[in-house]
């Protein structure tokens, strides 16, 4: 199977989604000319022409509020933010338009319409630039939520995102978009809502989501030359959320550790600890933990950027001490 980076996966995912529905077309700041600011959208100008690739003023609340109302009038929008930072800028119409109209229309009015952009840290980038998202727009009835972590999985979920008839936030690793991995050339679409197991293990599950997922399996392979087989989970789709799988292999290994970029506060994590104490505590051996970005906003200097977000390290020691073994 050939080998491509995370950029590319995406780039075919909209491509064959543009070839296959001419109502599906792309904008957002630099993505036509420029050929993307992460480079996700070269060459697409030159195929698909500037009325289907659309640069954009720097204004994002006035380039979403074009899109969700072309989609709320048959059209299939891929938004593309330079920095979910930024696209804070365009909640009022992803939180007050998008994911309610079809509630407030009474089934009448939908909006199928991607939210896409780099989310999260990329190194020293200061605190402006450098927050995860997830749980904010989890928290809004209505939206999808899809965060991954590998190209296979980028190209398959933004296919089906494109496809979707809901309104679905995707949120990309800024550091992620080198990455490369196996993706097929043929068609295939992945699941909304459904985690994926990318490491079977027996003694200890652990979660994670996005470019954590990085720290999870290095944790797992630093656990497994002491013996601890880990189980872990990308969860992919966080709303949605495949709590299920979760359980299922809670059930197996009986304890659980959650691995995220979030702020610790009302984050992923916590919707999976109650979820997963409720439906399956008599599975439990030991209270479920987590790791989590530092309670405070990201700062530029590099001990604060390393200190800042969940490791390898750390992860280890956590595992262990939910397994009651000596630090």
């Amino acid at each position: 199977m050939r080998t491509i980076a995370m950029r590319e996966a995406l780039r075919e995912a909209m491509q064959e989604e543009m070839r296959a529905d001419e109502r599906v077309y792309l904008m957002g700041e630099e993505v036509a000319e420029y050929n993307g600011a992460y480079k996700v959208s070269q060459g697409m100008l030159d195929e698909f022409g500037p009325k289907r690739v659309i640069d954009t003023p720097i204004s994002e609340l006035g380039f979403a509020a074009v899109a969700v109302g072309s989609a709320q009038n048959g059209l299939r929008p891929i938004v593309e933010f330079m920095t979910w930072n930024f696209a804070v800028l365009a909640l009022d119409q992803i939180l007050n338009t998008a994911s309610k109209m079809l509630a407030m229309s009474g089934g009448q009015v939908g909006c199928p319409i991607v939210f896409r952009g780099p989310n999260g840290s990329a190194g020293q980038l200061g605190a402006q630039h450098s927050t995860a998202f997830e749980s904010y727009y989890a928290n809004i009835p209505g939206l999808k939520v899809i965060s991954p972590s590998n190209p296979y999985d980028a190209k398959g979920l933004l296919k089906a995102a494109i496809r979707d008839d809901d309104p679905v936030v995707f949120m990309e690793a800024e550091v992620g978009y080198g990455d490369k991995g196996e993706v097929p050339e043929g068609e295939y679409v992945i699941e909304i809502g459904k985690a994926d197991i990318k490491r079977p293990g027996r003694d200890v599950t652990i979660v994670s989501f996005n470019k954590m997922m990085k720290v999870a399996l290095a944790a797992a392979e630093e656990l497994a030359k002491e013996g601890i087989e880990a189980e872990v989970i990308d969860l992919r789709t966080i709303r949605p959320l495949d709590w299920f799988t979760i359980l299922e292999s809670v059930k197996k290994t009986n304890r659980l550790v959650i691995v995220e970029e979030q702020w610790p506060f009302a984050s992923v994590s916590s919707e999976i600890a109650y979820r997963i104490q409720k439906e399956g505590f008599d599975y439990l051996d030991a209270p479920i933990r987590r790791i989590t970005s530092v309670d405070a906003p990201m700062h530029y200097a590099p001990n604060l950027v390393a200190g800042y977000l969940p490791d390898v390290p750390r992860t280890v020691k956590l595992v262990k001490e939910v397994m009651y073994l000596k630090k």
